[in-house]
């Protein structure tokens, strides 16, 4: 067993072991919005419940490793003291990912990651209307951590409203564990789903997803495609030329001699069995073809 002292590692390297061993967590799909009222999405692995009565929520927003700078999340909080914490199900967790994505201020990561918008009752910024269960919470306090890179900032939150799907609930007003299906973070690109265990979903690009809002209409609009496909889909900077998608025809005619004249239903379902295996270049040239 080594034994190290937090002191002598870089803040990458210890940030970097405290994830991948304190794991997995659950995350807070965090909503806010600025003075301005543009809505702002993001997820927080740093998070926990404390508190019953009151109902307490605490979420940390920590100084970027690698710039020290502060994360939009943190200054919304600061300026318009509500968040809505919306829970990651299996159903959205891709999408969840992409708006992870560090896109500038005043892009709305609901349109970037395809969600939907929707109104709360008792705070400003929006509910995650595909998030099962979301939590409207006004921010009791903010305890900032730290100046340096990797200092996290506490945010106290108090649940004043909670909305729960129909879809997960029991008979009896419980919440059904399985039917939830609560995914969490874990080091390094590992997520942990509560039913199946670990899987891996790549960092969102650096250069930046195009985003969901910006695919074209047919695969935006698909009938077959999930939210989780549109979000993996919507990760890539840049789309296959047409020259590789014509390749890409010519290289599957053999096995798929109706390729060419398919309908949209069919290359959909045959780009989402790529997509199942993390094909996403092949998925995007099947239905660009």
């Amino acid at each position: 067993m080594i034994s190290l002292n937090p002191k002598d590692l870089s803040t990458g390297k210890l940030h970097g072991y405290l994830l991948s061993a304190v794991a997995p967590r659950p995350i807070a799909f965090a909503s806010t919005i600025d003075l301005n009222g543009n809505p702002n999405l993001s997820p927080f692995s740093f998070f926990n419940v404390f508190s019953a009565r009151p109902p307490i929520m605490i979420f940390s927003p920590a100084r970027r490793v690698r710039d020290n700078t502060t994360k939009h999340t943190l200054q919304n909080v600061e300026a318009v003291k509500e968040v809505v914490i919306n829970i990651v199900n299996y159903d959205i967790v891709h999408q969840m990912s992409l708006s992870s994505t560090e896109y500038p201020e005043g892009v709305n990561e609901f349109e970037k990651a395809g969600l939907t918008m929707l109104p709360s009752e008792a705070v400003k910024p929006f509910r995650v209307a595909e998030s099962p269960v979301q939590f409207e919470c006004k921010v009791n306090d903010i305890i900032k951590l730290g100046t340096e890179g990797g200092a996290g900032n506490l945010v106290i939150c108090e649940v004043v409203r909670l909305h729960i799907s129909d879809e997960v609930m029991n008979t009896d007003g419980t919440i059904n564990q399985e039917a939830l299906d609560v995914v969490a973070r874990a080091g390094g690109s590992y997520y942990s789903r509560a039913k199946k265990g670990f899987f891996e979903i790549p960092k969102p690009l650096r250069t930046m997803g195009i985003g969901v809002d910006a695919l074209p209409d047919h695969v935006k609009n698909s009938m077959i495609l999930t939210g989780n496909n549109l979000g993996m889909l919507a990760n890539v900077d840049v789309l296959p030329s047409q020259e590789e998608v014509d390749q890409f025809v010519m290289d599957i005619s053999e096995r798929y001699p109706e390729i060419k004249t398919a309908s949209h239903r069919k290359k959909h379902k045959l780009a989402q069995n790529y997509l199942s295996f993390g094909d996403v270049e092949s998925a995007w040239k099947l239905l660009l073809s």
